[in-house]
């Protein structure tokens, strides 16, 4: 059970005080979070014009200057409207929280995912003025579908490094969010010498499941590094064999030469969000149109497009 507690300060000393509940700190994507916003009234009776829940997660985000961090809202919701809080008497409003099918994957077992988070956030808008409480941590796991991927690179002999969430789109994928995650694993030893590192995509619908894979092959004297890309497209009752599947996709693209040098525009292009308008700390602009070229050496990541609020 997660709780925050504050008292208001819009109602000045003696205002009410508000706690939020989640029934259960874990889920899955495409699952609903319950619990309840319980208010305490105070000396006097309030009025509160709304309770709004929104998720939010950290989101990393390219620029000109490098890298910035900010906080996207995800999903937003109104759970009640004009609520009086009657002098020392408490109110509890019950809420339903749908995740939606993109939510970052927080925890893989026992293991909670340094640098992901997301959570639930209430905001109670008094007076006009919105006042934000303190972030309810959420595990999201992953799903079964999800679930044996990852299970396939352990098998492979690959080894968790790290896992972040990127502001941008991925093409050719269709995606409700503006934002992906990546989570970065050493390559697994048979192609340790020719990969330096393996990141993996997750794209989830309630009715499938699209794994994006990005290797990054080691340069060396004579030839130069480049990255290579391949994506699965799987409905979620599907079981492949993921480990064959993925440990071939693996050591074609280490044995497969580099096409061009990045120095003279060869390799792919990534770009982050744009920087000219940034709403919440995150930049927001429009995605442009790109022409997937090779599924494995061509760019599938376009950056220049974050909703958020």
């Amino acid at each position: 059970m997660s709780v925050f507690k504050r008292m208001l300060s819009a109602f000045g000393v003696g205002g009410p005080s508000v706690d939020t509940v989640l029934d259960s700190p874990a889920a899955m994507p495409g699952e609903v979070i319950t619990g309840r916003v319980s208010i305490q009234g105070g000396s006097n009776e309030a009025v509160i014009d709304q309770v709004v829940l929104s998720l939010v997660t950290r989101v990393e985000m390219e620029h000109a200057g490098g890298e910035a961090r900010g906080v996207a809202e995800f999903h937003r919701q109104v759970v009640r409207r004009d609520v009086r809080v009657p002098a020392n008497e408490p109110l509890d409003l019950p809420f339903e929280l749908a995740l939606p099918w993109e939510t970052p994957v927080t925890a893989v077992g026992d293991v909670v995912l340094p640098g992901v988070t997301v959570g639930v956030r209430t905001e109670l808008v008094i007076k006009g003025a919105p006042d934000k409480g303190d972030l309810d941590p959420v595990l999201v796991r992953p799903l079964p579908s999800q679930d044996r991927v990852l299970d396939a690179f352990g098998e492979l002999g690959a080894t968790f490094r790290s896992a972040d969430v990127e502001a941008g789109r991925i093409v050719g994928v269709r995606q409700e969010l503006g934002f992906y995650q990546e989570i970065e694993f050493l390559p697994p030893p048979n192609v340790a010498g020719r990969l330096t590192q393996v990141e993996l995509t997750f794209v989830a619908s309630p009715r499938d499941l699209w794994v994006i894979l990005e290797a990054d092959k080691r340069g060396g004297l004579l030839r130069s590094g480049a990255d290579s890309f391949g994506r699965f497209h799987v409905a979620h009752e599907d079981v492949p064999d993921w480990t064959s599947m993925i440990g071939q996709w693996l050591t074609e693209t280490a044995e497969r030469a580099p096409r061009g040098n990045p120095a003279f525009g060869g390799g792919h292009g990534r770009r982050g969000p744009g920087m000219g308008a940034v709403v919440g700390g995150v930049g927001a602009g429009l995605v442009g149109g790109m022409i997937l070229g090779d599924m494995m050496d061509g760019g599938l990541i376009d950056g220049d497009d974050f909703a958020g609020e």
